[in-house]
């Protein structure tokens, strides 16, 4: 079972609010250059290749798979849309799964784009209308004996310039290796493997940055199957988005934040640590803490100055408020024999719910099983709602994790007509990917 709220002292307290809402190296380049304006199209080609991954000193790399793309993420604008063409390169059949990509039915895996075999490829067009950070994957690939693979950011960037002296992802990515060196697939067993955690591809890489800066961190929870939080050593971190959507700006508990598979938090850091030191960067997957990499201090800027609160990030014209009362209410349980395994997926299955176009859904989440379990919703953001329906937290979400015998609920505005995936996973290694799926009509 999965503790979050239980870590050893240099976590703890962990905000109980941050608990529910998400247990629901250097800089990475820019892939694509930023247009100078919205609402142009870029064409991009994503290659899902075989590569090797160093993972672990005097052993042989691990191969994987990955998303060859014009370089290791992209980075675009809001408004602009994105020409793409898949090709699969590897050896089995492949699924692009997008996390934050609202309304674009025609690039969903299974229900608008299918299984992608050896050799083929597909294209499709996708249509930023949010800025925010998100993240493509193979996760829903043929599980339990296909390579472990590796997970592609896509920042997109608002049009208004913020107030930052660097914009960093940081992409935490899980494994599990045997003592021989080979690799686990998820959804396999993993007796005998112990866990490796990577960031931006490495094994505890140094992020440099000066003294007196004001860092944009993209926290990105690529880990298979683990909740974690996440928290550099003495630092201040002010949750500024989540889930690639803006939130009202607060201050992280004690400096860590959580985060379900697949979530994503943006935090503004103020790097008050004095040049020449290296507070580490620290994650704690439920069990243990381990140092996944360190914030390396360069030389102080020179500011005249002191540095002014952050002004929250421009939404993204999600409704400010969901007519509750008039909503579509649906009950889902996260366990069952409606959810099935991405092999046999199909959307002849019938849909866990249909809802008009423009009502607001509510579904009440229940999680029936013994061990946490991570809901991720396609297509569309949600709200948390207050225990009573009488309001909701000040954040969107499109990921949330429930303990063991937990029911929430979620509300969204049905918006963008389509069919979409719902995804649930217990949250431990050995457990297979479930999928469901909606349509909005």
């Amino acid at each position: 079972m999965v503790r979050i709220g239980l870590m050893a002292s240099r976590f703890s307290p962990i905000d109980r609010r941050d608990f529910l809402a998400r247990l629901g190296a250097a800089a990475l380049g820019a892939g694509l250059a930023p247009a100078s304006a919205a609402g142009t199209s870029q064409p991009v080609t994503l290659r899902a290749k075989t590569g090797m991954l160093a993972l672990r000193p005097g052993q042989a790399e691990t191969p994987i798979w990955f998303l060859d793309g014009p370089s290791t993420l992209l980075r675009c604008k809001r408004g602009e849309t994105l020409e793409m063409t898949l090709q699969n390169d590897v050896s089995g059949p492949i699924a692009l799964n997008w996390h934050g990509l609202d309304g674009v039915p025609a690039a969903e895996p299974f229900t608008g784009q299918g299984q992608l075999k050896t050799g083929a490829s597909t294209a499709f067009s996708v249509a930023l209308r949010h800025a925010g950070t998100l993240f493509g994957d193979l996760w829903l690939h043929a599980q339990g004996g296909a390579p472990p693979s590796r997970a592609l950011p896509l920042i997109v960037e608002e049009n208004e310039r913020q107030a930052v002296d660097r914009d960093e992802v940081v992409l935490i990515e899980d494994f599990r290796l045997r003592p021989d060196g080979t690799a686990v697939s998820a959804g396999s067993d993993p007796k005998g493997a112990s866990p490796v955690y990577t960031v931006n591809g490495l094994v505890s890489p140094d992020i440099t940055a000066p003294s007196g800066a004001r860092l944009r961190l993209r926290f990105i929870n690529a880990c298979q199957r683990d909740v974690v939080a996440v928290k550099i050593e003495g630092l201040e971190v002010r949750v500024m988005a989540i889930d690639g959507q803006p939130a009202e700006p607060f201050f992280a508990r004690n400096g860590a934040i959580v985060l379900a598979p697949g979530g994503r938090t943006d935090a503004y850091v103020d790097v008050t640590s004095p040049s020449g030191s290296a507070p580490p960067l620290l994650l704690h997957d439920g069990k243990q803490a381990h140092a996944i990499g360190k914030l390396k201090i360069e030389r102080a800027i020179a500011r005249r100055t002191a540095l002014p609160p952050a002004p929250a990030l421009p939404s993204n014209g999600l409704p400010a408020q969901l007519d509750l009362k008039n909503a579509q209410r649906f009950d889902l349980a996260l366990n069952g024999s409606e959810w099935i395994a991405p092999a046999g997926f199909a959307t002849t299955t019938s849909p866990a719910f249909r809802v008009k176009l423009g009502r607001v859904v509510v579904l009440a989440l229940t999680n029936r099983a013994t061990i946490a379990t991570a809901f991720h919703l396609h297509g569309h953001h949600f709200r948390l709602l207050d225990r009573l329906d009488d309001g909701w937290k000040p954040y969107w979400l499109d990921t949330l994790a429930l303990q063991p015998g937990e029911t929430q609920r979620v509300a969204f505005l049905a918006e963008f007509p389509g069919r979409y995936l719902l995804e649930s996973t217990a949250t431990d290694w050995a457990a297979p990917k479930l999928l469901r799926w909606y349509s909005v009509e």
